[in-house]
């Protein structure tokens, strides 16, 4: 038939619709473990100051008609703002119109598996981060390997990373490492003889989850870099947050680099989807993170 309009790029957007925009987020904190240990807290578009304890008061024994001891609790302040994060899909034109539903379901989970890579990478290495801090700043570390292995080899190691942060004054609430280091923690057992590694999996994650002398372990794809397997330490130091919902634009006529090569979509018939969103990270300090190491497999 004759052209009587021009096609636009809103009738593609049934393909996208903003009530499916939504569960990207949770696609990416399901494959986040950095979003799994860290409290979240609400980040506006102008960014967020949140309080770090940074003393507590104290309390003591009086006598009878005694002057009763003073204290105070102190905090701090640390700002955390809102940065972008992006990706883009390119598709043909006849996937889309032949699979929709397909494609969005391909689109939400790739969308949150590149957002939490690459969320996780920055809070964790600072990898292409515009974070102020990364865990892996910390000069705590561990090798394992170092203790005697056989029975308690591996459970001794993290016992040894915690040792580090008591003595600093610090805690150790969770950990989280790479898959690499799950055969090794499969394989361990404690000093009793028991399995070291307790698989407890949650409903909502996507990522390995269990515990490690107690506390909540989660082992991911993107947690492990060259030597380092993985953190132990405080995550409640650690602080993450998402600015509304995910925004996203698509475009039948706009260039894309496919190949390291500027494609324009218009002439090769596809379609291009790019999703942003805004995350912000914060840390109170690296030293409240011990990492563990494997320099000599």
């Amino acid at each position: 038939m004759a052209i009587t309009a021009a096609t636009l790029t809103s009738d593609f957007s049934g393909y996208l619709t903003r009530d499916q925009a939504g569960p990207i987020f949770d696609e990416a904190r399901k494959r986040s473990v950095v979003q799994q240990l860290a409290q979240q807290v609400r980040l506006g578009p102008n960014g967020e100051s949140i309080p770090i304890v940074t003393g507590k008061p104290t309390a003591g024994w009086v006598a009878e008609g005694g002057q009763k001891p003073a204290s105070q609790g102190t905090r701090s302040l640390v700002t955390m703002d809102p940065e972008k994060i992006a990706t883009i899909f390119v598709a043909s034109s006849e996937v889309v119109r032949a699979n929709p539903a397909g494609f969005m379901d391909d689109l939400r989970e790739d969308a949150g598996e590149a957002f939490a890579a690459a969320f996780d990478a920055a809070a964790l290495y600072g990898t292409s981060s515009p974070f102020a801090s990364n865990i892996a700043a910390t000069t705590k570390s561990v090798e394992l390997g170092t203790a005697t292995q056989g029975t308690g080899g591996v459970y001794k190691d993290l016992v040894s990373g915690l040792d580090l942060l008591v003595q600093d004054g610090k805690r150790l609430t969770g950990f989280a490492f790479g898959d690499i280091a799950e055969p090794m923690f499969l394989g361990a057992t404690d000093t009793s003889g028991r399995p070291l590694f307790i698989d407890t999996p949650l409903a909502d994650s996507v990522v390995q989850s269990g515990r490690l002398i107690g506390r909540p372990a989660f082992l991911g794809e993107d947690v492990d870099s060259g030597t380092t397997y993985g953190f132990g330490g405080n995550w409640q130091k650690a602080a993450w947050g998402a600015v509304g919902g995910i925004s996203f634009s698509i475009s039948t006529e706009a260039a894309v680099t496919i190949n390291g090569v500027l494609t324009s979509l218009w002439e090769n018939n596809l379609v291009g989807v790019r999703a942003e969103a805004e995350y912000g990270f914060v840390l109170d300090d690296a030293e409240h993170f011990v990492k563990y190491v494997n320099v000599t497999p």
